[in-house]
């Protein structure tokens, strides 16, 4: 019938953004945008409906954080000192999978072929199992050089638990001194330039890597 409502209108955008509130508040864990558009009515937009919610939220105490391509409501970061009771783990990585945890996230997509020759030494496969077992890495794409080596690549719960939208927010050697984690003086063959190369891993991180991911294993 012309002029008719249609029985299958979405509803409007500030109902979208209440049910994408009680999807996330109610998520254990990240949940991806193509997730998202199947739960809701057909003829929905999530991503007006994010923004909407985004913005609600901005200033309170959790916020909503872009994890990958997967949204969550997380601890606003400058109250995160209110919860560090409750998130203190008691079981650290050994000093082989801080390494090459910290590895794995500058130089992803790397073989485990690379990750000995950065840390000069062989890897277990120990250590990678159990950095799997924590879903803080996994498998990438094979290289298309001889033999088809795996990469490995960190995953979305590694850049939740460190409170990162992608690997790009990985702090360089300059931001890990300003905000103490580092002595000031020059780690081994690395020099300003390579401090100020956007996205460039640390030619010498072993300290580095033990002071940004010790003590937060799961």
């Amino acid at each position: 019938m012309n002029g008719a409502p249609s029985l299958f209108a979405a509803p409007p955008l500030a109902e979208q953004e209440r049910m994408l509130e009680a999807m996330l508040f109610a998520a254990a864990a990240p949940v991806r945008l193509a997730e998202m558009a199947a739960r809701l009515p057909e003829g929905c937009t999530p991503d007006a409906a994010l923004a909407l919610l985004r913005r609600r939220y901005e200033g309170r105490g959790v916020v909503l954080m872009q994890i990958g391509d997967a949204y969550a409501f997380r601890t606003a970061p400058d109250l995160g000192f209110l919860l560090q009771r409750e998130v203190h783990e008691a079981r650290k990585l050994s000093r082989a999978a801080i390494e090459t945890l910290a590895i794995i996230a500058y130089h992803q997509p790397v073989t485990r072929a690379e990750i000995e020759e950065i840390r000069g030494v062989a890897v277990s496969r120990g250590t990678v199992d159990q950095l799997l077992e924590l879903d803080w890495i996994r498998l990438g794409r094979r290289r298309m050089t001889p033999g088809r080596p795996v990469t490995f690549v960190v995953t979305e719960a590694f850049l939740d638990h460190f409170g990162l939208e992608s690997a790009r927010d990985l702090p360089g050697l300059k931001e890990l001194r300003a905000a103490g984690l580092l002595e000031s003086r020059p780690l081994p063959g690395a020099d300003d330039a390579a401090d100020e190369a956007e996205g460039e891993a640390p030619s010498e991180a072993d300290e580095m890597q033990s002071e940004l991911f010790g003590g937060q294993a799961e």
